[in-house]
């Protein structure tokens, strides 16, 4: 097996310039070069994280020496609810918050509240969701549903506890995130989804115990391969279980049937856990994979992100983003940044999962692969 390259690099690199010229759109209708609308808003609302995952954050790059972004760099809240603003205004439905980890923002509950008092292009208030390790998540879940939070995503790679604290590097308890589950539950947080990112040889074995300890809970547990974001978590393809392979794993043990997407756009690849008939049952739950390297979806990805410090990115393996802080915090009125992020959108060609495939041989090796953005900086 090759030695593992974990090179250092800085992710903050130097913005892309502002597309000229106004932007072609009417309220709620601006499509990408490629005729895909923008539904989907994530916002990283801070780079640090307190765990240490070799997939996203590892410890030999991310360490006591890494230097964070100063406090005076990040989007104030205020500033966050005023580009939110600007993407509703061109379609955006749903919001998400991520990070790093996103219940290390002091008093995120008061974003939330923001967040939740805006209103789509008919009408609606966003869905509003938070993906999280759950670290904090049992003493934060009542304030956040209280704020106007509409659910959450844990992201859970096992229950084994020697696998778990492994994975995450910081001895963290698995219990202690399985109680943040919990709580999120008793405190009214509907539709909670759980995200395994699975990593062969390191905890497919883990992927039947999540699938039974899930079933039958009202909680949707996603499976996603293991991706190439970024430049530091050492990559392999030979890493990647494919997710054809994890259904036909869990469905040698429990009986599944595919189901079609609940919304257009949706990332994940829907299986219902079937009854002695054979057919769906709701009360089972499902499960779901996320594929993004053998089975890309950038055919359908209406998402845009906005980064912690106010960049906007068109793809979650992109190399740069767009400044909207400079434009924010130079004056700019609403109109102009909703014209900037129509602009933008517009010139929007990125599809980098299907091309994928296509990219030279060496592209496998971090260290050969252009620059790109870190997941924990971007969000996920």
């Amino acid at each position: 097996m090759p030695e593992r390259v974990i090179p250092l690099v800085d992710a903050r690199v130097a913005a892309l310039p502002l597309p000229t010229g106004a932007a072609v759109t009417e309220a709620g209708r601006v499509t990408d070069t490629l005729g895909r609308p923008l539904r989907d808003l994530r916002i990283s609302v801070t780079d640090r994280c307190n765990f240490r995952c070799n997939y996203c954050m590892p410890k030999e790059v991310f360490d006591k020496e890494h230097a964070y972004l100063p406090h005076s760099a990040l989007l104030t809240f205020e500033e966050i609810t005023r580009l939110a603003t600007a993407f509703l205004a061109h379609g955006v439905r749903k919001i998400r918050l991520t990070g790093g980890e996103p219940l290390l923002r002091k008093n995120l509950e008061e974003l939330v509240a923001q967040l939740a008092a805006l209103r789509t292009v008919d009408g609606r208030a966003p869905e509003l969701t938070l993906t999280t390790n759950g670290s904090l998540l049992a003493r934060k879940a009542q304030v956040l549903k209280d704020a106007g939070l509409s659910r959450v995503t844990v992201s859970l790679d096992g229950l084994d506890d020697a696998v778990f604290r492994r994975m995450n590097d910081v001895d963290f308890p698995v219990a202690e995130v399985l109680a943040g589950i919990d709580a999120a539950q008793a405190a009214g947080l509907t539709g909670t989804k759980v995200n395994m990112v699975v990593k062969r040889g390191t905890n497919e074995h883990e992927i039947l115990p999540m699938a039974q300890h899930f079933r039958g809970t009202g909680i949707t547990l996603r499976f996603i391969e293991y991706m190439d974001v970024g430049a530091t978590n050492g990559w392999r393809m030979d890493e990647v279980l494919p997710s054809r392979e994890l259904i036909a794993r869990l469905r040698a043990a429990l009986p599944l049937v595919q189901l079609g997407a609940s919304a257009p756009g949706e990332t994940a690849e829907r299986w219902g856990y079937a009854n002695a008939a054979g057919h769906y049952d709701p009360a089972l739950g499902e499960v779901g994979v996320i594929s993004s390297v053998t089975q890309a979806f950038c055919g359908s990805c209406n998402r845009a992100r906005l980064s912690t410090e106010g960049r906007m990115y068109l793809c979650l393996f992109a190399g740069q983003g767009y400044d909207l802080r400079a434009l924010v915090r130079g004056g700019a009125s609403d109109e102009d940044l909703q014209g900037a992020v129509a602009s933008i959108w517009q010139g929007r060609a990125d599809r980098y999962s299907e091309l994928r495939a296509s990219l030279p041989a060496e592209a496998g090796d971090a260290s050969a692969r252009p620059r790109r953005i870190e997941m924990s900086y971007i969000g996920g």
